[in-house]
Order: C-alpha cells, then sequence, then structure tokens
C-alpha cells in the first residue's frame, strides 16, 4: 500500500483511490483469497470508482536547481540528508554550486538539458542533478562522461528501470569499456569489483544515489527488495588481454567496436565465484563452468521461457589466465558462448518446475512442449517429450554474456545471475566534451 501511495505522486495523481487485497496471494488457498476480496476489497473497489477522492494538500515548490537549500557543518549537511532520504546512510560530499558547476565542466553539455523522464517519480534527468549526484558520491569531475551515458542508458526504456524495486533485490552492474578506463584510473586487475579504487567504487555508488534521488526509489516505500543488495562496483574489462588474444570486449555485443568508450549496464539477482578453474586447454576448463553456471540458476528460468521469453542473460567474467588459456586452444569468445549453450543445461523435468510448479509463473502446469507448440518458446525446448532431456538454460549461445576482469594470474571465475527484462543489459556510448585532452590534463594536475 506504502509503495502504490508513493508511485501514485509520480503518476501525478496523488489522491488515487486504493484497495488493499489482505496477506499474500502466493500463500493463500483460492478459498481464502476470494473470501478476503470478497469481505475486504470489493467494497474498497466500489468506494474508490463511486466517491469523490479525498483533497490533496499542495506538495509545496521544490527550490531551483542552483538555489541555497540549506547552509551549515559538514555534520549538519548529512543529518539533513539522511533525515530527507536523499542519501545511502553513508556520509555524502555536500553539493555546493561551485563543487556542481566544476562537474558541468567536465559534461561538454548544458547543465539544463534534459536526458529523459525517469519512473516512479517521473523526474526530469538532467545534467545539472547528474553532477550533483555524482558529487555525492565522492566522484571526481572527470567521470561526468561516464555518469552521464549511465543515467542515459538508466533511461532507455529498454533496460526498464521502473522494475528497479522489484522484490528479488536485484542490482545494476555497470561495465566499462575502451581507452575510457585506462584515462580514468578504472581498476580491471586484482581486485576487481572490490571497492577501493575511486573511480569503480564512487560511479557504482552513484547509480543508487540517482535511483534514489531523481527517479524515486526508496526503501519502504517504492524500493520494494525483500532482501536487497547494495549498490555493485563498477567492472572494467582488461582490454590488454583481449587485444592480446584476439577476443571482442564485451560492448561489441551491443553493436560498438573495438576502441569505443562504452558503458553497459544490466541488473543481477545475485551470483557467486568459480574458484579455482583448473586444465591446461579450453575443454578441460569449460566443463565446470558450465556446471557452475547451471547451478546459479533457478527461477530466472522465467526469463528464459515464460514471463518474457527469450531475455535471460548470464554474465561470466573470467580472469585473464583464463582467456589466455581458452585462446591458446583456439576458442574464440563465440565457441565459448556455442560450448556453453550446448553444456550447460538442466533437465527439462526441473526445468518445468522452476517455471511451472515452484514460482507458478506458466499457468496450467503447461511443459516445454506445449509452450514449443504454441509458439511461446524456441523449438530447441520441444526436440522430444521426455522429461529427461537436458535442454538449455538461455535461449541462444549469445546470450551467455562474457567479460574479461581480475587477477591475471589467478583462475578463478565469476557467474552473476540475470533479472531479464527487469534490468535487461544496454550500452550506450560515453559522449567526451570537445576539449577533453585538455580537461583530462587539467584533472591530473588537480
Amino acid at each position: 500500500m506504502g509503495q502504490a501511495a508513493t508511485t501514485s505522486v509520480g503518476l501525478g495523481m496523488p489522491n488515487l483511490p486504493l484497495a488493499m487485497v489482505p496477506g499474500h496471494v502466493d500463500v493463500q488457498s483460492t478459498e481464502e483469497l476470494k473470501a478476503n476480496i470478497i469481505r475486504i476489497t470489493l467494497e474498497r473497489v466500489i468506494n474508490g470508482l463511486t466517491a469523490a477522492p479525498a483533497e490533496v494538500a499542495s506538495l509545496g515548490a521544490e527550490p531551483g536547481p542552483r538555489e541555497i537549500a540549506f547552509t551549515g557543518s559538514f555534520e549538519e549537511v548529512n543529518r539533513l540528508f539522511y533525515e530527507n532520504e536523499w542519501g545511502d546512510g553513508l556520509p555524502i560530499v555536500p553539493p555546493t554550486i561551485a563543487k556542481v558547476e566544476e562537474f558541468i565542466r567536465y559534461a561538454g553539455r548544458v547543465p539544463d538539458e534534459v536526458l529523459g523522464i525517469a519512473p516512479p517519480d517521473n523526474r526530469k534527468a538532467t545534467v545539472w542533478s547528474v553532477a550533483v549526484n555524482g558529487v555525492m558520491a565522492g566522484c571526481r569531475p572527470e567521470y561526468m562522461p561516464v555518469l552521464l551515458a549511465a543515467v542515459e542508458a538508466m533511461l532507455d526504456p529498454r533496460y526498464g528501470v521502473e522494475h528497479s524495486g522489484n522484490t528479488p533485490g536485484a542490482e545494476t552492474l555497470l561495465i566499462v569499456n575502451g581507452p575510457i578506463i585506462k584515462e580514468l584510473g578504472f581498476n580491471y586487475e586484482q581486485g576487481a569489483l572490490r571497492d577501493g579504487f575511486i573511480a569503480n567504487t564512487s560511479i557504482g555508488r552513484f547509480w543508487r544515489l540517482y535511483l534514489r534521488n531523481v527517479a524515486g526509489f526508496l526503501p519502504h516505500k517504492t524500493d520494494k527488495g525483500t532482501f536487497g543488495n547494495t549498490w555493485r562496483v563498477v567492472l572494467a574489462e582488461n582490454e590488454d588481454t583481449l587485444a592480446r588474444i584476439g577476443w571482442e570486449p564485451l560492448s561489441a555485443g551491443m553493436g560498438f567496436k573495438r576502441g569505443d568508450n562504452v558503458v553497459t549496464i544490466s541488473r543481477y539477482t545475485g551470483g557467486d565465484v568459480i574458484a579455482s578453474v583448473h586444465g591446461n586447454s579450453a575443454d578441460e576448463l569449460l566443463p565446470y563452468l558450465a556446471d557452475a553456471i547451471t547451478k546459479q540458476v533457478g527461477w530466472q528460468l522465467v526469463f528464459t521461457v515464460g514471463m518474457a521469453t527469450g531475455s535471460q542473460q548470464p554474465l561470466l567474467v573470467l580472469s585473464p589466465i583464463l582467456a589466455e588459456t581458452m585462446a591458446r586452444s583456439g576458442y574464440s569468445k563465440r565457441d565459448v558462448q556455442e560450448y556453453l549453450f550446448k553444456h550447460a543445461r538442466i533437465p527439462a523435468r526441473k526445468f518445468e518446475q522452476y517455471i511451472g510448479k515452484y514460482t507458478h509463473f506458466i499457468p496450467d502446469n503447461r511443459t516445454l512442449v506445449d509452450l514449443a507448440n504454441i509458439g511461446k518458446a524456441p523449438r530447441i525446448f520441444a526436440e522430444s517429450d521426455d522429461p529427461d532431456r537436458m535442454v538449455p538454460i538461455v535461449g541462444a549461445p549469445g546470450d551467455f554474456l562474457i567479460a574479461v576482469s581480475g587477477d591475471p594470474l589467478r583462475t578463478n571465475a565469476y557467474v552473476f545471475v540475470h533479472n531479464g527484462i527487469l534490468g535487461y543489459t544496454t550500452a550506450k556510448s560515453i559522449r567526451l566534451p570537445a576539449d577533453w585532452p585538455n580537461l583530462l590534463a587539467a584533472a591530473r594536475l588537480a
């Protein structure tokens, strides 16, 4: 109810009548659900449709972008931000006019440019608000082109930012490709995905602050993550390794060329390390990786077949030495994807349990063959009606995303499990201002 009340404000209907269905439908019998709806919900629906909605007090005018809203000490500013839910619980850097304008210098764009509309609050996302939240997150001014590209990806309808508060508590991972990695000092070796490096850490934090302060995702209101994760540290690929072994960067799969500066975003429900991958050839390494990937996937199969067929895209992050070993065996990245598609499989019976019995996303206990026959599943899922046949966990080989990063001398990998269309993989070019070399040189002297 709190989520509905908060979201209705963003939709421009702050007095929208609401009707509650008590409890959770998944743990009620049909009889209990029917009784609750008739006893409680029905009357509220009728009242909402027939009675005039209550008058709503004015929400008040918000301060302008350059208006000084508060002055005080560092501690006082942080207390204000915390009490108004403008922060993430950690100290923020107070966004003074001078600091924000310094960020704008590195944008190459006018401060009031509107990048798009961010639901659920449906606020305008502007260059200025990107700079404000960049300051708060502890970013450096020269990160602005990356921040802008990330927000442009956030606002792309393909990504689906409106799902950022859904109950599995998935979090977005930002992946960076291109010369910008070295120019801004991103870590892409030992400790990848670990905090401790300003670019990786602060830009990851910025993402969550922007979701909170502009899109409007707040815990106990519009952010309904049951458990939740925190923001993820940015992943930068090791493009030196990729060039040496002849593999394309992850961004190439998004339609970009090697050497393009790109931010790719995707939302993951979780993941796990695949430790001590052993072998001196691709044929020895890949069985363990395929097995580990299948063990991470469960209800997310509804994004392979069912809720949004063909939208699950797990991410496999390989340490450089693993990628080098596969390349030495003659494997391209596409070959690895083909292998995983053929071998990262589970019995059809288990697949059907996840999408039709355990989670009931598919009605009437339809089988994969049934779904393929009515055009709701690829034919590969209906090669026979043997319930023990092995079926893939994604819709096509290219749905396995592969990145190369991490300690060059460790044989570990990491797999992220994808949240499908509820944060679909989306990439945007990082647009650098015309005087970028001079701005970057000035930033290094600062």
